[in-house]
């Protein structure tokens, strides 16, 4: 008797088990060290079982990417829609960042530990990563159309964003010893603005 065919409920479902198993061992080890028999023996299947859902390593690596990417753009996206108007929406970006840094560390990690050279060849993967770095820039255009930034705004956003990401990444690996990361980011955030010579937005708890 021929084997059943899996149902599309079924292959998303394994699809999300193969991509759970595969963060696992791509954090603990980095992909570069991880196999397909590896993550098969993870999910408990057969070693060429993954082969029929995904086409390779990379692409299971890939599709976790985009799948971080797009998590980490609807927190930026939901914190830009939920600020009563232009002045507070630098602080709700930070603050979603940095609580989606410290709520999804392995997410954060699959955005900004680990690159893909070919990741033309991933079009999902593409679409979420140009996503969420329109989310890095989106909120301060607005801001900048609103009279509270001068400057070109994906400038201002990616130099807000390094200094988010360098906090973060401080935090994360207990390097800021003796210093507050929220009083820090506010400093920081203060001194950019003024240095731009412009009235910051809210950044007051």
């Amino acid at each position: 008797m021929a084997k059943k065919a899996k149902t599309e409920a079924e292959i998303a479902l394994f699809r999300e088990s193969v991509c759970e198993a595969a963060t696992r061992l791509f954090i603990e080890r980095g992909p570069q060290n991880v196999t397909m028999r590896q993550i098969a023996s993870e999910v408990g299947v057969s070693p060429m079982t993954p082969y029929r859902y995904f086409s390779d390593k990379d692409d299971i690596l890939a599709t976790v990417r985009a799948a971080a990417f797009n998590r980490f753009a609807t927190a930026l996206e939901t914190a830009v829609t939920n600020a009563p108007d232009a002045r507070s929406k630098g602080r709700a970006v930070g603050d979603a960042y940095v609580g989606f840094a410290k709520t999804h560390p392995a997410a954060y990690q699959l955005i900004f530990s680990f690159s893909q050279p070919d990741e033309d060849r991933y079009p999902e993967l593409q679409a979420a990563n140009g996503r969420a770095q329109e989310t890095m820039v989106g909120y301060v255009r607005d801001m900048i159309e609103a009279g509270l930034l001068k400057g070109d705004a994906q400038l201002i956003g990616y130099m807000f964003w390094a200094t988010l990401h360098g906090i973060v990444v401080l935090e994360l690996a207990s390097g800021l010893r003796g210093m507050n990361g929220d009083t820090l980011r506010e400093k920081i955030m203060r001194t950019l603005y003024a240095g731009m010579q412009v009235t910051p937005p809210t950044l007051d708890s």
